[in-house]
């Protein structure tokens, strides 16, 4: 079955996006000025929201789990689940925050230990610090972001499989409001959550080319040229546009699995050939501390200590994790087809995070013996080099370097492309006009290939002449409007909470047109 394209979800953010990119080319300072003054308002005018909005998900997360609709089944009694469970568990993995955690666990908590939040009265590079930096990774990088991805998800499953409505976040609406008055504005809505997720492909696609060709020219010399840029990144936009065409059961599910054996494959390594007891001992008393203190940090804003470290990274990371749920919510509440809500947790939720929490333990751990150690070295690599280069340096310090670090590459590509073929996925069929959820979705493959395209170039041309910030920024401010519409569709859980029978309930313009077709045949008796 063919379908078109919906031109007021494509069109505006098509444009959008490429205006951002002239204009960052006619004044780059201009633009990063304006784009830098938004977010500042963003961040100033709502860190009280962001902060009691991303622990409300974990906390509606919880009620959900143990209610009696954690016992509803996605699509049905009878329906047929779409992937076995391990399946299931590694595309969550690997579409949602693989690429941040391969990278960012190794150099975030340097940060937290060399610059401790002002407002806290912790000492830099003190044992305090230590167990700081690494509960922080906890909040940062566990259950939290993963409750903002997985209930607008959760919600989407059942709107899509239960209440059987098109696909599109504006029928997470539709309970709330009604079909007739939510179709009016779903063109808007669709628009501004997949212009957040565009750009954030964007910055995070460019991001991956840097820190790749960073790790190639690590292991073979030389810089990061245009040339080596735009070949990394066509390598990248490539595979996952061609893994996101051959559908979900072979080419992102085959993608999602391979890498998360490599994923824990490094962990193994590091685990065994690291500072094991410092890793299990400090991340011991940091998740102790992480459970001691989880309240006081999700909700801490600075304001009282006029301390901008919330606003610079938890703050920050709730809005990047906003802007970029709504349109995850498609992709991960479509395979959810087949299973219970509960489960649904699990997978999406609390085995992920699990996940992750190991991950700390190991990584961010042992990045920190080996800074300690080496009299902050691997913090000047970080300041002076990147990001990228942090975990490249510390694997380089451990045995078996010389096969290791080609190992990383490889994970690293993987990594940035089972991220963005789920995304990628998840866009064309957003941008595609008629889908439910008995459609062939592979109808939208033309559009996928589109928007693959243009994110890659669009990512090309801002690493290569431009600079990322702008981009990234651009897709920050997608945070707040995504938020309020999670937060307001999550009312719709709430109803189901009281009443899981209510998910039944057929939506008014089906109630509708059986009305209709019912006294057009009774009308037709009566003829006769």
């Amino acid at each position: 079955m063919s379908h078109s394209i919906r031109p007021f979800v494509f069109w505006p953010v098509f444009l959008i996006l490429m205006a951002a990119v002239v204009a960052s080319f006619i004044n780059l300072d201009a633009f990063l000025a304006v784009t830098s003054h938004l977010n500042s308002l963003v961040l100033d005018n709502f860190s009280w929201l962001f902060s009691l909005g991303s622990l409300y998900m974990l906390v509606l997360a919880v009620i959900v789990y143990v209610s009696p609709l954690g016992r509803v089944r996605i699509g049905g009694e009878n329906a047929e689940p779409l992937l076995s469970k391990l399946r299931w568990f590694s595309i969550t993995l690997c579409t949602t925050l693989a690429v941040g955690i391969l990278f960012w666990t190794t150099a975030e908590p340097l940060y937290h230990y060399h610059s401790p939040p002002s407002g806290m009265d912790i000492a830099a590079t003190s044992p305090d610090a230590a167990r700081f930096a690494i509960s922080t990774m906890f909040l940062h990088w566990t259950l939290t972001p993963y409750a903002i991805y997985a209930m607008p998800a959760l919600l989407f499953a059942l709107v899509l499989y239960n209440r059987r409505q098109r696909f599109s976040i504006a029928s997470m609406f539709e309970p709330l409001f009604g079909f007739s008055r939510v179709r009016r504005v779903g063109g808007l809505i669709d628009a501004v959550a997949l212009y957040a997720l565009v750009a954030g492909m964007a910055s995070s696609l460019g991001t991956g080319a840097l820190t790749i060709t960073g790790g190639i020219n690590s292991y073979i010399g030389g810089e990061a040229s245009p040339l080596k840029l735009a070949l990394v990144t066509a390598a990248i936009v490539v595979t996952f546009v061609v893994s996101a065409a051959t559908g979900l059961q072979r080419g992102i599910a085959r993608l999602s699995s391979l890498n998360t054996w490599l994923l824990l494959g490094l962990g193994v390594f590091v685990l065994v050939t690291g500072p094991t007891l410092y890793m299990l001992g400090l991340g011991t008393e940091s998740l102790g501390n992480y459970l001691d203190n989880f309240f006081t940090k999700s909700l801490y804003t600075g304001t009282a200590a006029n301390d901008d470290w919330a606003q610079s990274w938890s703050i920050f990371y709730w809005a990047v994790w906003f802007a970029w749920a709504p349109v995850t919510a498609l992709f991960l509440g479509r395979i959810s087809r087949g299973y219970t809500v509960r489960d649904f947790i699990n997978i999406a939720l609390i085995f992920p995070a699990l996940f992750s929490m190991i991950w700390i333990v190991i990584f961010s751990t042992a990045a920190l013996k080996f800074d300690i150690d080496s009299g902050s070295q691997l913090y000047d690599v970080l300041s002076n080099k990147g990001i990228d280069q942090v975990l490249y340096t510390l694997f380089g310090n451990l045995p078996l370097s010389a096969i290791t670090v080609p190992v990383l590459l490889f994970v690293a590509f993987i990594s940035y492309v089972t991220a963005a073929d789920s995304n990628t996925d998840a866009i064309g069929n957003l941008c595609t006009r008629g889908l439910t959820a008995d459609s062939d979705m592979s109808g939208a493959l033309p559009v996928k290939i589109v928007w693959g395209a243009v994110i890659g170039i669009v990512a090309w041309v801002m690493t290569s002449f431009v600079g990322i910030d702008g981009i990234k920024m651009l897709s920050n401010l997608g945070g707040l409007p995504a938020m309020l519409m999670i937060l307001l569709a999550s009312l719709s859980l709430w109803r189901w909470i009281a009443d899981p029978s209510r998910l039944d309930e057929k939506p008014l313009f089906d109630q509708l047109r059986e009305r209709s077709v019912q006294r057009f045949s009774n009308r037709d008796q009566e003829d006769t």
